[in-house]
């Protein structure tokens, strides 16, 4: 008889799960909002702004700026994928989610994680060229390369996240399908399963890290060749300069690593973190980044922050 109690309990299609929000600070999700709600709108347009330019402006179709267009991209599916329904559950108690619905939410956050940091990579590979080898840029980052480059970089993002969507489809549910969280992602919604979920574990800890990892040795690499050619500039002016083209990019790496790096370990080893804690990063995680990288970008480069003085102001034609 317990035998098929337990039976009738599991689903392979749970149907719906019932996302909590911010355990502990439920009373508070109502005032939360409000900044995640203009985060979002400052996310949206930023990076709209910097997507119409580079589309618009003949000027700005150069390889630097189309990975500003791709890194745009991958933070508007990051933010979009999570925020809309955070502030569901902070201001409606829209709580519920459907599996189907958890399970692509659940894919579109970790594709625009990993899609980032390939971008991040491909942007610090183009720093690269232009400083160690400017004669070389034009001829090595084609058009054509730059195609390859990004079937490369969603490629990768794509094939990495896919079995993640199938380990989790695999797992029977039998226990209460409440998450703990703002949104659905891997680890919090195998927890849930009533089965064995350490291949889940497993892969969803070292592939990040193995990803994240090899991304940041290329990219260490990359700025260590960068930093020798700076230095060994003729002018001031001209290493000064080198600097600060590579300075905005160094912030960009930076807010998006550091965080990410906090989140992965912490779902394997941070049994001591707050929870509350814990979600709120999360979900500072999936807002920040998308919302400072068009400003960075807008302040530190000169080419944006012209057309955008022009595109707001038409003074800034005079």
């Amino acid at each position: 008889m317990t035998t098929v109690a337990t039976l009738n309990l599991t689903s392979f299609d749970p149907g719906s799960f019932i996302l909590m929000g911010i355990p502990g600070l439920e009373q508070f999700h109502i005032w939360i909002g409000i900044p995640f709600f203009i985060m979002y709108l400052v996310a949206l347009a930023g990076n709209g702004i910097l997507l119409y330019l580079i589309t618009m402006d003949r000027s700005l179709h150069e390889p630097m700026f189309f990975f500003f267009s791709m890194l745009a991209s991958a933070d508007l599916i990051l933010c979009t994928t999570c925020i809309p329904k955070t502030l569901g559950i902070f201001w409606l108690k829209a709580q519920k989610i459907t599996f189907s619905g958890c399970l692509t939410q659940l894919f579109f956050l970790h594709f625009s994680f990993f899609l980032d940091s390939a971008i991040l990579l491909g942007m610090t590979f183009d720093r690269c060229m232009a400083i160690c080898c400017p004669l070389r840029y034009t001829s090595v980052l084609t058009p054509r390369t730059i195609i390859k480059i990004v079937v490369g970089i969603v490629g990768r993002s794509f094939g990495v996240i896919l079995p993640v969507v199938f380990l989790v489809k695999r797992l029977p549910f039998c226990k209460a399908r409440i998450i703990p969280h703002t949104y659905c992602e891997h680890i919090g919604v195998a927890r849930l399963a009533c089965a064995d979920i350490s291949i889940n574990i497993w892969y969803g800890f070292a592939v990040p890290i193995m990803t994240i990892i090899s991304d940041l040795v290329l990219i260490g690499i990359s700025y260590a060749l960068i930093l020798h050619a700076v230095f060994h500039l003729p002018s001031r002016d001209a290493r000064q300069k080198a600097l600060s083209t590579c300075g905005s990019h160094v912030c960009v790496i930076l807010i998006f690593y550091t965080p990410a790096m906090f989140s992965v370990l912490t779902h394997r080893f941070g049994h001591n973190v707050s929870r509350t804690f814990h979600i709120m990063f999360a979900n500072l995680y999936v807002a920040i980044p998308p919302t400072l990288n068009p400003i960075i970008y807008g302040v530190k480069t000169k080419q944006i922050r012209d057309k955008v003085i022009i595109l707001l102001s038409p003074k800034g034609m005079k």
